[in-house]
């Protein structure tokens, strides 16, 4: 079907109204209110309220559209680009090991996804494989006078802003007391930064657990995207937070995120009282400001062993052991990135806005481990988890050219499952690999511009990855889509062909002009979020962009 078929009544400047009828708008239900420990409202009304308008006109203020950009420096400052790793200097720096020794006998990628091995014992080995295979660089690339780096764990614009942080019982090789530690990853080492109680593990954790934290620099996004850098930042904590569920399940090892557990308290677990307070000006200021080179705290992760059945979190008592972090001796002063700035005041507003509190009534819980099903196993040819997960992303792989096979096109749609294979189950609880780290519902949805995919038709198809959602997105979108399974699709797959058609033009356009498969995202908010991904033959989908479904979708304009 022609991209400007008038059976959709679509103007040039509007090409999202394919999706929706001019006269509806996206208006689901809202998510819970339940997020990453840096994204939740303040618990008073009338913070929450003040809060959820400060998101809100971040949000409206950073949209891009065809006709104007969100702002920006306009130009890449390279006298001051931020240096891409972050040390503590003077802390005691431990190498891992590197490359780590494999395990005896490393399972393959394909069967993580089926059940998680015997867990590995807690050891400077396994915890250097962890670190190996998910944040680690994968490769370094020059062109020219310029060397830089890839990294495992895929990043917007490859800036990185995620750093990350180890809270563990004593190790042997590693350090004798139990520690918090700053992973760096140029030398796959751990700068120890503070020493602490032995009795903090088995007062909270099973044995064998472990914390990984994670923290974002604005500035390194900053530097080039301008405001939307905070938008980017997060999007890349959940890169990270996948990166260490896959890395830990070769090991046996299962991953939840202490949702409970506030702003404040992430900061003290971290040691990032280190980076003062200031005060945000009151418009984007261009000089010397080092102080916005401050980490935020996002979210921490509990590591522990599978198999080892339901454990209580009282996160009241762990917020109390943790406010005494601010009693450690603290090694190490950051290094400066960058010798000037812009304080984008917005970014820092909203980072207020979202700072979460404790949540003392928060329920900790453990979910079964669903499989994901294997529907085209030779897909994977047997490779390992290392094996497949530090492979270098490149774009040019994308040439237009070579084709996916359809079997293959549904296999990694099964792995984008929330639940796994539900066996006549519905999708919307997270708990497959690796969506079963977050401890709410899915949320979002698919939306995919297909084309190239050998056996299946060209045109618009939609993932449903939360069932209880079906009714209201099918009211949402147009009345005149198909919602039919496609051909040879698995009966356990929500996936529904809309309507047939060459979207290329269209893809290439909401994706800056670039060439590739699309992936939209479609996120069950009353705001319509949308995320566009590109979709690459086994590699991870990376996010591109983001635009949403305000009222302005059903005029002349599209904000992504």
């Amino acid at each position: 079907m022609p991209l400007f078929s008038p059976k959709f009544s679509r103007s040039p400047n509007n090409p999202y109204a394919i999706l929706f009828p001019s006269t509806v708008l996206p208006n689901i239900r809202s998510i819970p209110t339940m997020s990453l420990s840096s994204s939740s409202p303040s618990t008073l009304p009338h913070q929450q309220d003040s809060n959820e308008a400060q998101v809100l006109k971040y949000h409206n203020q950073t949209k891009h559209s065809f006709t104007n950009y969100a702002r920006g420096p306009r130009g890449l400052d390279w006298a001051n680009q931020p240096k891409p790793f972050r040390r503590f200097d003077s802390a005691p720096l431990v190498p891992l090991l590197h490359p780590p020794p494999p395990n005896q006998t490393p399972p393959p990628y394909s069967s993580v996804f089926l059940n998680l091995p015997p867990p590995k014992p807690i050891s400077k080995s396994t915890i250097s494989q962890l670190f190996f295979d998910s944040l680690a660089i994968s490769a370094w690339k020059t062109t020219g006078f310029s060397t830089w780096s890839l990294r495992v764990n895929p990043s917007s614009g490859n800036l990185h802003p995620t750093e990350s942080y180890i809270i563990a019982p004593a190790i042997e090789s590693v350090s004798d007391s139990a520690f918090v530690a700053h992973y760096a990853p140029k030398e796959h080492s751990l700068e120890v930064r503070a020493e602490i109680s032995s009795g903090f593990f088995p007062k909270f954790f099973p044995k064998g657990s472990f914390l990984i934290g994670f923290s974002s620099i604005f500035w390194r996004e900053a530097w080039k995207y301008g405001e939307r850098a905070f938008r980017y930042c997060n999007h890349d904590v959940g890169h990270a937070i996948a990166a260490v569920s896959m890395a830990a399940a070769e090991l046996g090892w299962d991953v939840k995120v202490l949702d409970g557990l506030g702003y404040e308290d992430l900061k003290k677990l971290m040691g990032l009282e280190i980076f003062p307070e200031f005060e945000i000006p009151a418009r984007p200021v261009k000089g010397k400001f080092p102080v916005i080179e401050f980490e935020h705290p996002d979210c921490v992760l509990v590591v522990f062993p599978n198999g080892v059945g339901e454990f209580n979190v009282n996160y009241r008592e762990l917020s109390m052991a943790i406010s005494r972090f601010s009693e450690l001796k603290w090694k190490g002063k950051p290094n400066v990135l960058s010798k000037e700035h812009i304080c984008w005041d917005i970014i820092y507003r909203t980072a207020e806005a979202v700072k979460k509190p404790l949540m003392i009534e928060h329920k900790f819980s453990i979910d079964p481990f669903h499989s994901s099903r294997l529907f085209n196993e030779s897909s994977y040819k047997n490779l390992t988890v290392s094996e497949v997960v530090r492979k270098r992303r490149s774009a040019v792989d994308m040439d237009g050219v070579h084709v996916m096979q359809r079997d293959t096109f549904y296999q990694i749609l099964l792995h984008c499952l929330p639940s796994g294979s539900q066996n006549g189950g519905k999708q919307g609880r997270q708990l497959g690999l690796p969506f079963r780290v977050l401890s709410w519902d899915s949320e979002v949805h698919a939306v995919l511009f297909v084309h190239m995919v050998a056996g299946l038709p060209s045109g618009l198809y939609f993932l449903v990855r939360n069932e209880d959602h079906f009714d209201d997105l099918k009211k949402v979108t147009r009345s005149n889509f198909k919602w039919a399974k496609p051909e040879g699709c698995p009966d356990d797959l929500p996936l529904y062909e809309l309507t047939r058609g060459d979207f290329k033009e269209l893809a290439k356009r909401i994706s800056c002009h670039q060439v590739c498969q699309l992936l939209l995202s479609f996120l069950n908010f009353p705001y319509g979020v949308v995320s566009i991904m590109s979709l690459k033959q086994g590699r991870h989908l990376i996010k591109i962009n983001e635009f949403d479904l305000t009222s302005e979708t059903t005029s002349n304009s599209l904000h992504y």
